[in-house]
């Protein structure tokens, strides 16, 4: 008897395991079931299958860090068109790959989308939480914007620019290169932001390391700087007159501003530098429908919206025509691989010698 029952439960375990066996393969066939599968789908009815599976799931979860207002225009729209919730956690691009990590370490995972700036996309990358999403939208974009692997995307650009009071300078006075910031004339004057580490290091290379370290130092040390913390706050220390030219903000919120009658210009020493902010899907997104759809939505209807809102799209269509000036474009590796030189120099010359 007992024989016979151990052999009964043998055949039972290897039914069941059979059937176990048989489930994945099922799912497959039914369609796309993981959130990896979902971003590669590239069939004829892909966006319907996006559409169809993000209002099953409802609702998306975007970890951001751009401006309120600029992005609650973006995120309701494709509300408007899909019937999609959006969930916006707003941190500084640092404390969002922070967060990413920390919540993946401890196996919880939010987010659907994270959209911020370049370097930290590669970070996120580098820490395997995002998933190439095989969009066919891609192709209409500048190709810096596009990384080999693909696993972010750039969607807009932040030029650094330089911004003055129109009331406290006159635009002929403006400098045209970074020796003309040697002039005492800019003692007490000059501003930067506080982490432009990334733009530090281009117009360094840009003058050639040696040259630029020294001509920086010398800068500081002629006129003083004053260190600020955020590109909003520093445009509008300078509206206020406060900081009457800065050398380090954002080209799209100096146009904002300055077309709602702020008195304040922009002027570039060139080249430009110039990062993309970009977007990209969690590898473990919980609403992956919703994920993809909206990753479509940034590279698509969301490039006029950023227009209307006077930033700089990655799209070829809307960019190329608006880019009169000399640019170089960050390398987010490059950024990322030499951050402790960059971040050393930064504070040791600029930062830490502020007035």
């Amino acid at each position: 008897m007992t024989t016979g029952r151990t052999r009964f439960a043998l055949n039972a375990f290897t039914g069941l395991l059979a059937l176990v066996a048989t489930v994945p393969a099922f799912a497959q066939a039914k369609g796309a079931t993981t959130a990896a599968e979902i971003a590669a789908y590239q069939g004829a009815d892909r966006t319907q299958r996006l559409i169809d599976g993000a209002k099953k799931e409802g609702v998306l979860t975007v970890y951001n860090s751009a401006p309120v207002d600029d992005m609650g225009v973006v995120t309701a729209a494709f509300e408007k068109k899909y019937g999609v919730k959006v969930r916006v956690w707003r941190a500084s691009s640092e404390n969002i790959v922070q967060r990413a990590t920390t919540e993946a370490n401890g196996g919880r995972f939010d987010a659907d989308i994270f959209e911020t700036n370049g370097p930290e996309m590669e970070s996120l990358h580098r820490e395997k939480l995002l998933v190439e999403v095989k969009s066919p939208y891609v192709a209409d974009l500048l190709p810096q914007a596009i990384l080999p692997h693909r696993e972010w995307i750039g969607t807009r650009l932040n030029i650094f620019t330089g911004a003055y009071n129109t009331k406290l300078v006159k635009k002929e006075d403006v400098p045209k290169t970074y020796e003309d910031l040697l002039n005492p004339k800019w003692k007490g004057r000059l501003g930067v932001e506080a982490e432009d580490v990334d733009w530090f290091a281009g117009v360094i290379g840009e003058l050639g390391e040696t040259k630029g370290l020294k001509l920086f130092r010398d800068i500081v040390a002629t006129n003083g700087m004053s260190v600020r913390k955020g590109h909003t706050l520093l445009v509008n220390l300078v509206v206020s007159g406060e900081v009457p030219l800065a050398l380090t903000v954002y080209h799209y919120k100096v146009e904002q501003l300055k077309n709602n009658g702020a008195p304040i210009d922009w002027f570039v020493i060139a080249p430009a530098i110039a990062r993309f902010q970009g977007v990209g899907m969690a590898r473990r997104a919980p609403h992956p429908h919703a994920a993809a759809l909206f990753f479509d939505f940034m590279l698509t209807d969301a490039q006029e919206l950023l227009l209307k809102r006077d930033y700089l799209p990655a799209s070829k269509k809307f960019s190329a025509p608006l880019i009169k000036f000399p640019v170089k474009f960050v390398d987010p590796k490059v950024v990322l691989d030499e951050s402790d030189k960059w971040t050393r120099l930064y504070r040791e010359i600029i930062t830490n010698q502020s007035r």
